[in-house]
């Protein structure tokens, strides 16, 4: 059967009217491609996947809906990187789309560090990349995310299609509201966005396509005060692709948690022989909830919660990352009810 999407791959003519562009077909295309992603990846179908990846890598639909993204829906669409460039106009995004034709994302432009205030008083560090790299990071996303989205576990939240702090604050509710869970831990990871480890990443990701491009803007480094930083760990915050590439990194915390459980042992009276019968039934030991680097881990027990911690600080550290001291917490849900 022929594949309907290698006719959207290139342009069929020149762009000449933003305005003009039926955006309800360009969104439908690529819908469709990352579902297909996603199936052919929950079904083990890993050449196909790969296949399709390329496809939206090419996709002429993808070039457009990545432009409209970074020029028109993101919130740093009026701030530019050590590039200058920005497209308010739509003359100037038909110019950029003509532009990124022809252009080799290969050689990847470091990024502008800003400052943005914190509620703690302190200030949070971003990397502003220039537009054309934006936009690259937004193609390779559209085919890396699907890819993603059917493997991340099921009580991982942040920055993620559908999923919302709502839902993080209802799954705590469903693990503490039976009370046998009593004691959570509420940790924060330390600079996790700046501390992720290049090669644990990259090795995460594997040889998909589009993982020598996400290889260049990890590495590419960042201009503060007209002076160049390189970069060896870590990916920028007000990057395109970073919240994608954090929660890769932090995937698996919740497969770790679920090795450990617990056996409760029930007491039933056989009606037959009318006996009293034992029954054991097993459960995981701790509860688990993550948004974005902030995750929640709960327990029957302080010191299950205190025995975990040593772990969970382990696997962190394989990623380059730890948790913050001044942050974690140890809380008794009963007393505060």
């Amino acid at each position: 059967m022929k594949d309907r999407v290698k006719f959207d791959i290139g342009a069929k003519e020149l762009l000449q009217n933003w305005l003009q562009i039926d955006w309800k077909s360009v969104k439908k295309k690529i819908t469709n491609l990352r579902r297909r992603i996603y199936r052919a990846i929950q079904e083990n179908q890993w050449n196909k996947a790969r296949s399709l990846m390329k496809l939206m890598l090419r996709s002429y639909s993808n070039l457009l809906l990545s432009v409209r993204r970074v020029t028109q829906e993101n919130q740093g669409k009026n701030t530019a990187g050590i590039d200058g460039q920005k497209a308010t106009t739509p003359i100037q995004r038909v110019k950029l789309v003509k532009e990124m034709l022809t252009h080799s994302p290969w050689k990847a432009q470091p990024s502008r560090r800003i400052y943005i205030p914190k509620a703690n008083g302190k200030k949070r560090p971003l990397g502003i990349s220039t537009i054309k790299n934006r936009i690259a990071q937004a193609i390779v996303k559209n085919a890396l995310e699907p890819c993603w989205e059917a493997r991340f576990e099921n009580n991982s939240y942040g920055f993620r299609h559908g999923r919302s702090c709502h839902d993080a604050i209802e799954q705590c509710h469903m693990r503490l509201k039976k009370g046998t869970d009593t004691w959570i831990l509420d940790a924060d990871i330390k600079g996790a966005f700046d501390n992720i480890c290049h090669q644990y990443l990259l090795n995460t990701i594997g040889q998909v396509p589009g993982r020598e491009l996400i290889k260049q803007w990890l590495k590419a480094g960042y201009v503060e005060a007209e002076i160049f930083n390189p970069t060896n760990s870590g990916t920028p915050q007000g990057s395109v692709i970073s919240p994608l590439l954090a929660n890769i990194a932090l995937d698996g915390m919740e497969k770790l948690l679920s090795q450990y459980e617990k056996i409760k042992v029930y007491k039933y009276l056989e009606k037959k022989t009318g006996r009293i019968r034992k029954c054991r039934k097993k459960s995981n030991k701790y509860g688990f909830c993550r948004y974005a680097d902030d995750f929640l881990v709960t327990a029957q027990s302080r010191e299950d919660i205190e025995a975990i911690k040593p772990i969970l600080e382990q696997w962190l550290a394989e990623k380059g990352l730890e948790l913050n001291q001044e942050k974690n917490q140890y809380r008794s849900y009963r007393t505060r009810n």
